[in-house]
């Protein structure tokens, strides 16, 4: 009975389809007045094409116009862990970029609305702000009494963050810090003194003594480790303390970064801590060659080294005076690959600007 139905069917369609054909709307002059002509696919294509090439132009203006009025610059902030961190954000341009740097320090102003996720500015709320530098390099800070308004906890935070951040400028070496016109000696809640002759980086920034007992016969050294978490790394800044029989500064901070941040941080390191230094480093014209052994490379990629080890040595080494670049051997060999699987073929050397989303 189904099988009848079927046949049925089938032979109305075959009855139907010659008729169709007989009176010619399956003929080729008609099927072209039915479909759409070929050329309107193209054309939509096209306009899609044409849709998208001007977003792009757009995009491209606009980025060039932002590039054109404002000015990287790095912002000395505190992540939510309390170290003081540089960001480097895009600022208007002005002829005024140290007091513009400090004015984007102080808390609930302008930099309120550019602030990266998890970071806060340090200098308290509705502060105003001067800056004169005279020919040899020292920025005297002159901050209203609002300034005097923070805890005593910040008081260090403080004192680092508005140093670096007006030391990244060529014009700046030290920095001078006054309250309404009158010089400080020591800030003004938990009296922590300040050298007449000013501030330096040399003071140090986010300072670790740990496992230190003697800090009278250590020195500093500054080195950089990996804050915040997987896809939003960026590089913290640590002063450690090392033995003043330490007598080369660069394996110092070469031992210091294969040792880590302290267990007790929020820091991290990608170097292995079989890692080490087969020779003494090496420094001709403002490169130092360091030679390590096979465990600076990852074991499971071959010759392939973490970005954040490349990263971290040139942060940390170029933090060091005459130190401008950074050039990896292994075994004495310069076949190195970077994560991208691509030889490097050049020495590494220190961004611009620091924590930039791209390095």
């Amino acid at each position: 009975m189904h099988k009848n139905k079927k046949i049925t069917i089938l032979s109305s369609i075959v009855i139907l389809s010659v008729w169709l054909s007989g009176c010619g709307l399956f003929g080729l002059e008609d099927k072209q007045k039915m479909d759409p002509p070929n050329e309107a696919s193209y054309t939509s294509d096209a306009s899609k094409i044409s849709t998208e090439e001007t977003t792009k132009d757009n995009v491209q203006k606009e980025q060039k116009v932002v590039a054109e009025n404002t000015i990287e610059t790095e912002l000395y902030l505190l992540d939510k862990n309390g170290y003081v961190v540089p960001q480097t954000l895009n600022l208007p341009k002005t002829n005024s970029v140290a007091k513009q740097a400090l004015d984007y320090l102080i808390q609930d102003g302008k930099v309120t609305d550019i602030l990266p996720n998890g970071f806060k500015a340090v200098i308290p709320a509705d502060t105003n702000v001067s800056v004169k530098i005279d020919k040899d390099k020292v920025a005297t800070v002159n901050f209203s009494k609002e300034f005097n308004h923070y805890k005593k906890e910040e008081e260090q935070k403080i004192l680092q963050s508005v140093t670096w951040t007006l030391t990244q400028f060529d014009s700046i070496e030290k920095v001078k810090i006054q309250v309404n016109g009158f010089a400080l000696k020591e800030m003004p809640v938990n009296k922590t003194p300040i050298a007449a002759e000013g501030l330096t980086r040399a003071d140090g920034i986010n300072i670790d003594t740990t496992d230190v007992l003697d800090i009278t016969n250590t020195k500093s050294i500054t080195v950089y480790y990996l804050g915040g978490e997987d896809e939003h790394y960026y590089y913290v800044p640590v002063t450690k303390r090392v033995s003043n029989k330490e007598e080369d500064n660069i394996q110092a901070a070469v031992d210091e970064l294969i040792k880590g941040p302290s267990y007790t941080s929020y820091l991290l390191s990608d170097f292995s801590a079989e890692a080490k230094l087969l020779d003494e480093p090496k420094v001709e014209d403002g490169k130092v060659t360091l030679n390590f052994n096979k465990s600076i490379v990852n074991s499971l990629n071959g010759k392939k080294i973490s970005q954040h080890v490349l990263e971290a040595l040139a942060l940390s080494l170029t933090e060091q005076k005459g130190i401008e670049s950074v050039a990896l051997t292994v075994d004495g060999k310069t076949d190195l690959l970077n994560e991208k699987g691509e030889k490097i073929t050049k020495p590494v050397t220190r961004p611009e600007k620091v924590n930039t989303g791209s390095f």
